[in-house]
Formats: C-alpha cells, structure tokens, sequence
C-alpha cells in the first residue's frame, strides 16, 4: 500500500497540479484524529509519513520529567534516556506508537483525505484562475436555463448571470455560445463563484478589443462607452495616429468588424462617434447621427445647450429620449436641445423684453433722475447690443427652414 499511495499522489499531482506535499500534509492531519478517535486518546501524536517509502508511523510525544504524574504525556528521565542519552528534564521525547491494524485505518483516512483535497484544491485553483480574469471577456456556451439565472459552462466551472444581467429581450438557449463579461469571482463554501454579464458597458469595450487589430496596438483609443443593453450602445475612439481613422478603423471593411458585435449583442445598435477635447466637437459628434448646428457650452457647469434642424429634433432626442440620454452619458454634460424655431422664438423673445424701456417719472428728485438717467443709458446700450446680436444670429441661422440641408439617410429611431 505505501508505494501505490505514493504514485496514486504522484498521478493526482501531475494530472490535477496539486502538490503532492500538501496531500501528504492533510493525509498527516487526518490521520492524527483517526488514530485519537479509534483509540480514545488525549495523547499528544505525531504522524510520519515518509517521503520515500510512504510508510506511515504513528509516534506519541512525551515531556521527560523528575516524577511522572501522567503517564499519557510524560516520562521519567531515566527511561528518556534509554531512547537518548543527551536528553533532559523538560524535553520531548517522540516514542513510536503505531498499532498493527494502523495500516487499514490510514489506507481509509488516505481515501477519504485525498479526494476531500483534491476538491478543495480544484476550487482553489479555479478560484485563483478565474479571479485572474475578472473584467475581461469570455466565450462559453449555455448550459443551463433556470428562472432567476442562466448558467454558462467556462470549462473547469460554470458561470452565473442573473436576469438583470441579460440583455433585455434576448433568448438564451441551452447549448449556445455566447460572450460574456466576467463581473466578479467569490469564494463559497460550495465553491468559486463567477459571476457574468452582457449588459456591462466593458463588454461591449472588451469586444472591439479583440476584433480591432489598431485597438490592441494601441493606436486607436477607447475614451468612453455609454450603453442601455439590448438598444443602444455609444463609443467615443481616438486616434493617436493622424493617418489611421479611428472610426473606419473599428467599423472596419463594409462594417465587418462592427457588424460582428452587433450581432453577438443580439443587433442592438452601435454609434461609434470620434472624440475631441473640444467640449463643441465632442457634443456634436456625441448626438451622431444628428445635424448639429450650434453647440454653446458652459464650461463651469457643464451643461451645454444645442441647437437642431426643426426636422431632426426627434432624431436629437431620441425615442424615450435615449439618444440625447446616452451622449449626455458618454460626454459628462447635461445637454439641453432645441430645435431652429424654438430657439429663435426664445431669443427674439427676450431680446423684446429687454428692448422695453421702462417709464420714468414725471417729476423725479434730482438724485433720482440721476439714477434713471444712467439707467436710461444703460438700456439703450443693451438694445444697441441685442439688435446686432439678433443681426448676426440671423446670419447664422437660415430664415427658411428649407435652407437647411436634410439628411435622408438617417432615421429617427
């Protein structure tokens, strides 16, 4: 039994990469319990397994003493000596113990041990694995559908993705392959837990990764990602080289690459926009695929108000309101949208309230009529300014709304 239980740990060790010392270790262990339960003992046990033979021998421990008031845990000096001449008072003395039907009890606690381990050690290693892989993508296949949650065979392990980790309106059957994001790996005391998803922004990101050659160089940037699962998804790129377009770069030739994704997201919807420092750029290219006319930014409060062709306001806005939703998301600004009319209705609005003077009266005190005076001049000065203002915002925005360049290729979602 010692050398086929050596090679049995050996075999386990190079087919499951469990170190056969901490087997041994445990098999020690338990073996120390098995021996004090089968032979009712508080003794202090040693157990030796031998690395070599595998041989397996039990020792008791015992403290050398003057005078011997437990017989279980200690031993007279002069007998110590017989086992060590150089002994003395205080010291322990292992002395070998091992019964003769010791070898069936160990060939039991051995099995039971190894197989204990070899669980345990299987989790930790998955645990530690997978651990490794927290935020990234992974390919699995369905295995199976339950109520709450749809469990994903990885592997060595199964992954979990609750229901609200599902893209909304996609249907997952046994056997299909799928992508998924890992979102977190826990221990459990049935095991690592991997949890999943499909509806994380990162997946969509972890993706183009992988099909975009010039996003693993390092040429073409990922800035930011705003995604509602299932409907739309908006990514900002950048490039760090003036001859690669970032955007061409991630459609790629005929729309492959984006086209791939899109269809793993079950088609949902994928605006790949260009980044810019310049907040003007960045919110219009943000609003894709909306004309934008005007774009005027308030840098301190980060709100932005943008102006639209009558015809594409509902294009701006999005249904429910998810366009203008999302590029609020993925930009950082509160954008406030309005079409060509309203904003010129808004403006002419109040620039005649501000041009009405305000009555003065008849017979003001000297230091009134001063004051109104400064005040009278100060009006006209502000009306002076709002007439040129008006001048050029009409220079800048058609009077007729037909002026305006259409878009027929794009439609309101």
């Amino acid at each position: 039994m010692p050398s086929e239980l050596l090679e049995a740990l050996s075999a386990i060790q190079e087919e499951r990469g469990i170190d056969k010392e901490v087997l041994i270790e445990a098999i020690e262990t338990a073996l120390i319990s098995a021996y004090k339960k089968n032979y009712a003992t508080n003794q202090n046990i040693k157990i030796n397994f031998d690395r070599e033979s595998g041989d397996i021998n039990v020792f008791g421990t015992k403290t050398v003493v003057n005078e011997v008031y437990d017989e279980a845990g200690e031993m007279l000096l002069e007998d110590a000596k017989k086992i060590d001449p150089e002994i003395s008072i205080g010291d322990d003395v292992d002395i070998e113990i091992t019964p003769k039907s010791f070898g069936r009890i160990a060939a039991q606690m051995a099995k039971q041990v190894v197989i204990q381990r070899i669980r345990e050690a299987e989790r930790g290693i998955i645990y530690n694995e997978y651990l490794e892989k927290e935020n990234e993508l992974l390919s699995g296949v369905v295995h199976r559908v339950e109520k709450n949650a749809v469990y994903v065979e990885l592997g060595k392990t199964e992954g979990i993705m609750t229901m609200n980790e599902i893209i909304p309106g996609e249907v997952l059957k046994t056997g299909k392959r799928i992508k998924v994001y890992v979102l977190q790996v826990k221990k459990s005391s049935k095991g690592p837990q991997i949890m999943l998803s499909r509806t994380h922004p990162t997946l969509v990101k972890r993706m183009f990764e992988m099909e975009v050659p010039e996003i693993q160089n390092g040429i073409v940037q990922i800035k930011n990602i705003a995604r509602e699962a299932g409907y739309r998804t908006k990514m900002a790129v950048y490039s760090n080289d003036a001859d690669v377009d970032c955007v061409g770069a991630c459609v790629g030739h005929r729309g492959m690459r984006v086209e791939a994704i899109v269809s793993e997201l079950n088609g949902e919807k994928i605006d790949i926009i260009r980044w810019s420092a310049d907040p003007v750029e960045y919110i219009s290219n943000a609003l894709s695929p909306t004309k934008v006319l005007i774009v005027s930014p308030n840098e301190k409060e980060k709100i932005a108000k943008v102006i639209v062709p009558d015809n594409q306001l509902s294009l701006a806005i999005g249904k429910e309101g998810q366009n203008a939703r999302l590029a609020a998301k993925l930009t950082g600004w509160k954008i406030d949208i309005k079409s060509q009319t309203d904003a010129t209705e808004d403006f002419m609005g109040n620039a005649s309230q501000e041009e009405t003077e305000p009555e003065l009266p008849d017979s003001p005190d000297s230091e009134d009529s001063a004051v109104d005076e400064s005040l009278k001049e100060e009006i006209n000065e502000l009306t002076d300014e709002l007439e040129s203002d008006i001048e050029d915002i009409d220079d800048i925005i058609p009077d007729d709304i037909e002026d305006i360049e259409d878009i027929d290729d794009v439609s309101d979602d």
